[in-house]
């Protein structure tokens, strides 16, 4: 099965992270298929930059999202609704 999952980089004490598209059985650090984007937790807010098109095409190939690229993308992909009006209106 081919999943989406993150993949370690940066330097001892600094993670970063790359989203990539990998088989589920290989190792976190080992070869992937593709990369799909980045993640750096360090910085506030954290940076999440993926290419929206590719999670979709490989999702809709059957790959599937591991627990935590899955909250990433609930959190950070997907648009906010608009705010609500919160004016009085006029009578």
């Amino acid at each position: 099965m081919v999943a989406i999952r993150l993949r370690r980089a940066g330097s001892k004490k600094r993670p970063f992270f790359r989203v990539v598209v990998t088989d589920s059985r290989s190792a976190r650090d080992s070869s992937f298929v593709e990369i799909l984007g980045h993640y750096n937790p360090r910085v506030k807010p954290a940076i999440v930059d993926v290419d929206k098109e590719r999670v979709d095409y490989w999702l809709g190939k059957g790959a599937r999202p591991s627990d935590t690229v899955r909250t990433l993308m609930a959190r950070h992909l997907t648009p906010k609704p608009p705010a609500a009006d919160t004016t009085p209106a006029k009578a």
